[in-house]
């Protein structure tokens, strides 16, 4: 199971490195190299996800993936089509940060039917977008406003409600291409507010904002875009993530 893991590294105060792969930005050639340094990196999990998806092979891709590296890959869809069977689990996302009710419930009763007879694990995750300095992709395609990045009591109370409507994890994201990370004020404040798994995406693109990411609050990082374009930062990364622990 991948969220018992995930709980219990929160527990113990370990921290978690999670590597974004959009299939859209992400050549065959690319993916190998990639999951070379995953792989030798030890990255903890793989997110699969776009916020369109214009590779119809999702199902391939996944099971290149997963023969290379032996760690959970987790669907994280842009969409209700974004599915597949051959990850072992999902992110469920409601977009709690928007307005929008076909990605707070819409999009999920889409889902529900091939979600209910599937293998993969479901963990209801409530999404937050930040403001990262620039528009998003998924600003424009859920048609919604991000929290600003300064608001972090907004931030606070959105990730409570989170919690109080049952969801497992609270995920928050300046989005892909971000021009520049989640505050660190946000990060402590929310996370000393609520109980559940946090999660920061977006905007991180060095080691050094990975390691004051984990130690501002942050459980897991998730990665994506930088590693697109270099690589072989990914090992500096991971190492930086490591090095923030219980005794830190």
């Amino acid at each position: 199971m991948i969220y018992p893991t995930i709980v219990d590294a929160k527990a113990k105060g370990e921290k978690r490195f999670v590597l974004l792969i959009d299939p859209d930005k992400t050549s065959i050639g690319q993916l190998e190299r990639t999951l070379f340094l995953a792989m030798e990196a030890g990255v903890d999990l793989i997110l699969v996800g776009s916020s369109l998806l214009m590779n119809n092979d999702l199902d391939h891709y996944i099971r290149r993936i997963k023969r290379q590296v032996p760690v959970p890959v987790i669907l994280f869809p842009g969409n209700a089509f974004q599915l597949s069977n051959e990850a072992d689990g999902i992110f469920l996302l409601s977009l709690i940060s928007g307005r929008n009710p076909e990605l707070l419930i819409g999009q999920h009763v889409i889902a529900a039917p091939f979600l209910w007879q599937s293998d993969l694990e479901v963990i209801p995750t409530g999404y937050m977008l930040i403001d990262g300095g620039v528009p998003t992709s998924v600003s424009y395609i859920s048609n919604t406003t991000p929290i600003p990045g300064n608001k972090k009591d907004i931030a606070v109370c959105t990730a409570m409600a989170g919690q109080l409507m049952g969801l497992k994890l609270i995920y928050m994201d300046a989005g892909s291409g971000a021009k520049h990370p989640i505050s660190h004020k946000m990060i402590s404040a929310v996370s000393e507010t609520v109980e559940v798994p946090l999660i920061i995406g977006g905007g991180i693109r060095t080691p050094e904002q990975a390691q004051l990411t984990v130690k501002a609050g942050a459980d897991a990082i998730v990665v994506g875009n930088a590693l697109e374009e270099s690589p072989e930062l990914l090992l500096e990364m991971v190492a930086a993530v490591r090095s923030v622990g219980v005794a830190s």
